[in-house]
């Protein structure tokens, strides 16, 4: 059983939270979070939150018209602690980052953590690559139209995602190489 009001809870709370952090540091360079987490691309907090309680809102009524199928109520249950959870986050790090100190500007990572980002993107890589592998597969194989659309809009969006996380290696790789240079 779905517990809305648990839900409208944790999106009143979000929402005190992301206006006060919304009002004191403004609108962010790009927006906040991918579109395939939230539709808004919004560079503040608050429509973020705001779409959140709409998603909620719509599957209250869905459910009490009797029209919410099962299917849908896992993925939009999922959907909506994704979203969530990804404003939790943006929350917490805002905290570290203010109580951090104010690094230098020549302040460059360490040589040793470079190389262990180099190795966490070479994974996220070969899982991505993966993913997009199987995506396309499953597609090869699907009969339905609503079911290929759906997976050929999967495949295309692990493919972005593979797509930047090898532009990010090659960043990495650059900054290890220039490093090693250097001396």
């Amino acid at each position: 059983m779905l517990d809305f009001q648990r839900l409208e809870n944790i999106t009143a709370q979000l929402a005190e939270q992301v206006a006060a952090i919304d009002s004191q540091r403004g609108e962010a360079q790009r927006p906040l979070f991918d579109e395939q987490l939230f539709h808004c691309r919004s560079k503040l907090l608050t429509p973020c939150v705001e779409e959140i309680k709409q998603e909620i809102v719509a599957l209250r009524r869905e459910h009490l018209q009797g029209t919410l199928a099962p299917n849908r109520t896992q993925h939009v249950c999922e959907r909506i602690v994704a979203q969530i959870q990804a404003v939790q986050r943006e929350l917490a790090t805002q905290q570290i980052r203010n109580n951090e100190p104010q690094r230098n500007k020549h302040w460059q990572k360490p040589i040793y953590e470079l190389k262990q980002d180099l190795a966490q993107h070479q994974e996220w890589a070969r899982r991505l690559a993966s993913m997009q592998r199987n995506k396309e597969r499953a597609l090869s194989q699907c009969r339905s139209a609503d079911g290929q659309q759906a997976l050929q809009d999967e495949a295309a969006t692990l493919a972005e995602r593979l797509h930047r996380c090898r532009l990010a290696l090659a960043k990495i790789e650059k900054q290890i190489s220039s490093r090693e240079r250097k001396g």
